[in-house]
């Protein structure tokens, strides 16, 4: 069970504060990452699905992971006791590859994140979602929730970032949502953009194309000089091993990958023609390190890297609210977990 301490968070070796998170709709922990990354330490991460629940808890062993639909979890007993509350809600209401029902499509969670926020009454929130959420057709709801956030006494903002101006090579516009209590005396800022610091494909996969000794590979790696189109996942029903429709995988061939399929490894030394990436090129070129595992079925680790939210890019946003909330004047408190 989750018990309710009072006590101020405890401090690192370092002195430094340790900030503490929530997060909903974890995923196979792209944006966990990042947000550990950044400092913040998870009290909890609510995920539906059990195979993605299992890649967390294998990457993690001390995170303390909840598999369960998040309408079932409950922020009150954790009121008052969390500096962040994070998530990336399902895209596929706002997704131009969907049917785009927004608030009508039963996988809408924006509802559930509402209502957590009131229930647990964070310090911050950050909110992930797809670039069709700033769509003209959205404009009313979208709104909508931003007045309720800012209802519930936080100054929100919103703002479409591009992964590549992080340091991830590809191009993956998201929307972000993050709000400030009120009460905190400090602005947030975003991230300052640095897309001269992103590596080019062929930089970011050299030495995995190299891995088996392909003696074309200094060539294809010169070729493949620019960030690669955005990585999709697919769903249970469509997704399968390949890097997407027709058109993503004509833009994968401009940087020399074949995309109609996913390699199990790298070019052997006299492989001729585009090579195919693996899943580890492709978690990869997400912004995952090469320790993170997705586990052994090649459809189900493909269809979680293309539907994370990239590492690096969550780092950023949370080191930004991390540096916030730590200039704020508001004592930090936490939840403890016990047995």
């Amino acid at each position: 069970m989750l018990k309710i301490d009072s006590t101020p968070i405890g401090l690192h070796e370092t002195g430094d504060i340790a900030l503490n998170c929530i997060e909903i709709c974890a995923g196979a922990g792209g944006q966990a990452l990042g947000l550990s990354m950044a400092g913040f330490e998870h009290v909890a991460l609510v995920e539906y699905e059990s195979d993605y629940c299992s890649i967390l808890k294998n990457n993690r062993k001390d995170w303390n992971v909840i598999c369960s639909d998040v309408k079932d979890f409950s922020g009150i007993p954790f009121h008052n006791q969390i500096d962040l509350l994070a998530g990336g809600v399902p895209c596929p209401p706002f997704s131009v590859a969907g049917k785009q029902l927004g608030k009508n499509d039963e996988r809408d969670l924006f509802p559930e994140a509402l209502r957590l926020i009131r229930e647990i009454n964070p310090k911050a929130v950050m909110l992930e979602n797809v670039r069709g959420f700033l769509d003209p057709k959205f404009d009313d709801y979208r709104k909508t929730i931003l007045r309720k956030i800012r209802a519930l006494g936080y100054d929100v903002q919103i703002k479409l970032l591009n992964a590549s101006d992080y340091g991830v090579p590809q191009l993956r516009p998201r929307i972000i949502i993050v709000g400030i209590r009120n009460d905190i005396e400090a602005e947030f800022h975003y991230p300052t953009p640095c897309p001269n610091k992103t590596s080019s494909v062929g930089q970011t996969l050299a030495d995995l194309m190299k891995a088996n000794g392909w003696k074309y590979a200094d060539k294809w790696i010169s070729h493949a000089n620019t960030i690669a189109p955005t990585i999709v996942g697919g769903s249970k029903k469509h997704g399968g091993p390949d890097l997407g429709p027709a058109r993503a995988r004509r833009a994968w061939a401009e940087l020399g990958v074949d995309g109609i399929s996913v390699a199990n490894e790298a070019p052997l030394p006299d492989f001729k023609g585009m090579p195919r990436l693996t899943p580890r090129m492709i978690a990869r070129i997400q912004g995952f390190p090469d320790n993170w595992d997705f586990g052994p079925r090649k459809t189900a680790a493909c269809r979680m890297i293309g539907n994370a939210f990239p590492p690096p890019v969550a780092m950023a946003v949370g080191l930004q609210i991390k540096e916030t909330l730590e200039n704020g004047s508001v004592a930090c408190y936490r939840a403890k977990k016990v047995s």
